[in-house]
Order: C-alpha cells, then sequence, then structure tokens
C-alpha cells in the first residue's frame, strides 16, 4: 500500500544515527512482559529496543470482559504508528522507534511507570460516578488531569500526587519525585491538546485521552511509552456521544454477539483509516520575506531557517517599496493571488517603508522584522513601530520570533504547525523544570 510504504520511509527517517540496521526479519529475545492487548518482547540485534506485539484480543472491565476480535492486533498497530508518528514530529519525546510489521513496532526499551495518566475535556463515562452531581457533558478548561494506580485487583484506583510522590518509585535509577510528576501532569495535557487539534478538521472531538510514560533506559528519560489506540481514547463524530467510535461502543454492549463485534470492528476500523489523515495537513501556509536589500539575506536565512522548524515553507524576495513601489505591490498580489494562506515579514533597515506599505494594501498579516544596526539602530527601529492609522502590522525584531509569530498564525488552520508549537511550549518548559531540579541538587 502507499500510505503504507510513505509511513515507512518517514519513521525510518526517526531511527536514532547510531542505531544499526532493522533486519527484516528480527530474532526475538525472552519475553519481558504480557498485558491483555499486548506482548513485550527484547531484540538481542537492536540493543536498547523492545518489541510490541498487539494481540487480537478486546477487553472491558480489566478483562471482567475479554472477546478474540480477529484483525485487532493490526488496526491497533496502524492507529498507534500513526499517532506516535504525529507526536515525534510534533516534538513530542516518544519511546516508539519504528513501525515493524502489520501487528508489531520497534520501541525503546522502557520500565514503565505503573501510572494511568487521563486527561479530559469532557465530563462522561467513570468520572461522573466518582462526581455525582456533574452533568454529562460538562466542558474542562484546561483539560482535567487525573491518575490511576495500575492495579487490576484493587480496579485501578485513582491516586493523588502525594500518593505518587510518597511511592518514592524508582525505574532505570530516576527515583520519581515531584519533578518527574509534573513532568508527566503537563505533558500529558500537551498530548491530549495536540491530539485534540489534529481530530477537529475531521470534525471529530477528542473527549478523553489515556497515556503511559516509561523511563528509557539508555537515556534515563521520561518518555510517552506503551500505546495509544482506539483503547485509549472517547471519539465522537460530530461531538455526538451517539456516534462514538471508540472502545466504549464495546463496554456499552449488553451481550456480545458476532454480529455486535463486527460492528466494533467496524469503528475500529473507521479510525485507523481516518488517523492516517492526522498525517496530512489540510491547509498549507507558507511565509514570504521581503528584503529591501540583498545585503539583508543573512538576517532573512535566520527567518527561513527557523519556519522550516516548524514545517513552514518561506520564500526569499527582494524589493523596495521606496525604489520600487509597483514591483512590490506587484509581488504581493502574486502570493494574494494563488489562495495559499500567507505572512508577509517584511525586512528593511534605516526607513523601513516596506512593512507599512505592505501592510496597507494588503489584508494578508503582516511583521516587521528590521534588520537593526549598532549605529542607527535606536533611531531606524522607529520607521516600524510608529505607522500612520489603518495599518496593522506588528514588528518583532529577532528573526526567529518573526518566524514564530508567523507560525502562530499559520497554526490557526493548520494542526502540524500548532502541534509544534504547542510541543515546543512543553519541551521549553521541562527544560526550564529539569534545570531547576539540577540546581537545587548541587546546592544541597
Amino acid at each position: 500500500m502507499e500510505a503504507e510504504r510513505r509511513l515507512e520511509q518517514a519513521l525510518r527517517a526517526l531511527l536514532p544515527a547510531a542505531m544499526p540496521p532493522i533486519p527484516p526479519e528480527l530474532k526475538l529475545g525472552k519475553k519481558i512482559n504480557e498485558g491483555k492487548t499486548k506482548e513485550v518482547y527484547e531484540l538481542p540485534s537492536l540493543p536498547g529496543c523492545v518489541l510490541m506485539q498487539s494481540k487480537d484480543q478486546i477487553t472491558a472491565g480489566n478483562a471482567a470482559r475479554k472477546d478474540v476480535m480477529e484483525g485487532k492486533a493490526a488496526i491497533s498497530n496502524a492507529t498507534t504508528s500513526c499517532v506516535f508518528q504525529l507526536l515525534q514530529e510534533s516534538g513530542i519525546k516518544t519511546a516508539f522507534v519504528k513501525r515493524h510489521s502489520h501487528t508489531a513496532f520497534i520501541a525503546a526499551h522502557c520500565e514503565m511507570i505503573p501510572i494511568e495518566w487521563v486527561s479530559r475535556r469532557i465530563a462522561t463515562g467513570s468520572f461522573l460516578k466518582r462526581n455525582p452531581g456533574v452533568k454529562e457533558g460538562y466542558r474542562f478548561y484546561p483539560p482535567k488531569i487525573e491518575m490511576f494506580y495500575k492495579d487490576d485487583a484493587a480496579n485501578d484506583p485513582q491516586w493523588s500526587e502525594e500518593q505518587l510522590i510518597e511511592a518514592k518509585f524508582r525505574f532505570a535509577g530516576l527515583e520519581i519525585g515531584q519533578t518527574e510528576v509534573d513532568i508527566m501532569a503537563h505533558s500529558t495535557q500537551a498530548i491530549f491538546e495536540i491530539l485534540e487539534k489534529a481530530w477537529q478538521p475531521q470534525n471529530c472531538t477528542l473527549v478523553d485521552l489515556k497515556v503511559e510514560f516509561g523511563v528509557n533506559v539508555t537515556t534515563k528519560e521520561i518518555v510517552l511509552a506503551d500505546v495509544i489506540d482506539n483503547d485509549s481514547w472517547r471519539l465522537w463524530p460530530s461531538g455526538d456521544r451517539k456516534q462514538q467510535k471508540d472502545k466504549q461502543s464495546y463496554r456499552d454492549l449488553k451481550e456480545v454477539t458476532p454480529e455486535a463485534l463486527q460492528m466494533v470492528k467496524r469503528n475500529f476500523e473507521w479510525v485507523a483509516e481516518r488517523v492516517e489523515l492526522l498525517l496530512k495537513p489540510q491547509i498549507q501556509g507558507r511565509v514570504a520575506v521581503l528584503m529591501g536589500s540583498p545585503s539583508d539575506v543573512g538576517h532573512c536565512e535566520k527567518i527561513k531557517k527557523a519556519c522550516a522548524n516548524y514545517g513552514i515553507p518561506c520564500e526569499l524576495r527582494v524589493t523596495s517599496a521606496h525604489k520600487g513601489p509597483d514591483e512590490t505591490l506587484r509581488i504581493k498580489a502574486e502570493y494574494e493571488g494563488d489562495g495559499v494562506p500567507t505572512v508577509f515579514v517584511a525586512v528593511a533597515g534605516r526607513s523601513n517603508g516596506l512593512g507599512p506599505v505592505m501592510s496597507g494594501n494588503t489584508a494578508y498579516p503582516v511583521v516587521n522584522c528590521p534588520p537593526l544596526s549598532a549605529e542607527w539602530g535606536a533611531q531606524d527601529v522607529w520607521s516600524s513601530l510608529r505607522l500612520p492609522s489603518g495599518l496593522g502590522c506588528t514588528t518583532v525584531l529577532s528573526p526567529e520570533g518573526a518566524a514564530q509569530f508567523a507560525a502562530q498564525i499559520l497554526g490557526l488552520n493548520n494542526h502540524f504547525v500548532w502541534s509544534k508549537l504547542r510541543a515546543s511550549m512543553l519541551n521549553v518548559w521541562i527544560s526550564l523544570k529539569q534545570a531547576d531540579k539540577k540546581m537545587r541538587e548541587s546546592s544541597s
């Protein structure tokens, strides 16, 4: 299949450079773990990696209900592979390495933290039972984060942050303290919001999401692990619970008949088919950098490089609103005429007429990013800041900041760009949190 071939190529690019090529037939080592819906095997030829093998089994109520659903392993594996690829390309750290077969994928070996993290946008299901008085459909802003300790015998009790910290878990040499709990909580919210945004173009509401984290035994860092498939979320097309396509349709069965199981399977297939569309942007935007002089190309290249980090095409043009206003307006019309959402970045020093002229003649957003000199910068910047009435262009002095501002505009209608911005926010927050922990440890 063409879609599967493209996915294989994209995932191969995600392999760590130091990792040896993956042979088509992997020799499995010992079974490390077996759950209700998957098995985990060592891979002797790929140190630091494991094989996650899905099963044709569907369960509910901690396996109080359990059935074989032929084809579920392939459906779950395809769903997980697409979701993890989207998250990885956004910048979320995951254990996922590569889809290996129809029913298995390769992942970094992690010691799993026995907590299920749940992010909820809409109150439904078990939340209503635990919180009587809350009506179904109540919306949480921001998403509500909960955690549950994985213990089948105790029916996965809800835990508090304090319980998790006091448990003093240690995995792969990392003790799970306040910093690690905060990282998992913030990551859970970011992951939910990225997937929520990705489903919106298909008019599907992501109601809630369950994820798990592990400690990578090689890097000793917390990463998103396990799987994210149709067992992991509630998904309501058009926001309508009656159209649910997730595992709740199996939980709600009064009796499991072959016909009912086929209905559930069709729901899972519906999700697996559409989850591939999460990897395809609905609307492609671009940034057009207009420089008043070719001497500013170094400044403009920084903008283009930063745009690439968000997956945004960026074109560099040379035009002067003072010396060639007709050509400037012709270039403007060229970008307006093909229907591609565009953000203009005007790069002009000294007297910046480029940004204001553009802003006064287009309904597209314009960002001034003047290359200020040490000698005249304090005077020159006012031509970008003090504008005639009726002009709406903003000014961002940093080339990277101008690219980020453009990404925030384009990300409103492009979930790929938005997810990269959201993951970047998370990663900056995590780096500060870890730096603070290191500082405290060095001072004690």
